[in-house]
């Protein structure tokens, strides 16, 4: 089970060799704010992940449904949760959504709304902190590669994105392009030349 930590909140009784923590005969404390995996004893900083806001727009998969709420995965440390009483239509287990952020509660979990179920394609997750130069500008990066695929594409804030139509491929090969050299110049020129060759 995963859980959100601060610095010096204890994560075991026991010493445990973790990176990123310390430990003494108390036990072993983390030195970050991160996220706990107790299971696989992990802890992963939470720079550069995604922080949740108010009307954040996410992709995430639909994990489980459980009568009178879903939990959605969202590839984060925090799970998604929506009351079915809220929506006119059903989902199940497997599909993918986009919905907004509604809050975010104590314990991590993410409350969403207004679901919309994006049929067929595929997602693939980036860093979250890459996720404003993939949109670019005025949206002028995610334009390029929509235009120059003919994919339909929805950002995901929390890092996932789904994709179809057109050249997926294509678009999922430039995506990544973006968030690997995302510090460097001339980007947008590299990607408008990387789409005309593959097209040509």
């Amino acid at each position: 089970m995963q859980k959100i930590v601060v610095p010096g909140e204890k994560l075991s009784d026991a010493q445990i060799r973790i990176e990123n923590t310390i430990s003494d005969s108390k036990g072993t404390f983390s030195c970050i704010m991160g996220s706990y995996d107790d299971e696989k004893k992990v802890l992963v900083p939470l720079e550069g992940l995604w922080n949740p806001k108010r009307d954040d727009q996410v992709v995430g998969v639909v994990e489980e449904d459980k009568g009178n709420m879903y939990i959605i995965n969202l590839n984060a440390p925090y799970k998604g949760l929506m009351l079915s009483k809220f929506l006119e239509f059903e989902l199940k287990a497997g599909d993918i959504i986009t919905a907004i952020v509604k809050e975010l509660e104590k314990g991590g979990t993410v409350m969403l709304l207004r679901p919309r179920v994006l049929e067929g394609g595929k997602i693939i997750s980036v860093k979250p902190s890459k996720i404003p130069r993939i949109i670019g500008k005025g949206n002028t990066m995610i334009k390029q590669i929509t235009d120059g695929t003919g994919s339909s594409i929805t950002i995901g804030l929390n890092g996932v994105i789904w994709l179809n139509g057109g050249n997926v491929d294509l678009a999922t090969s430039a995506i990544l392009k973006v968030e690997e050299e995302a510090h460097t110049s001339g980007l947008t020129e590299r990607i408008r030349d990387m789409l005309t060759e593959k097209v040509l």
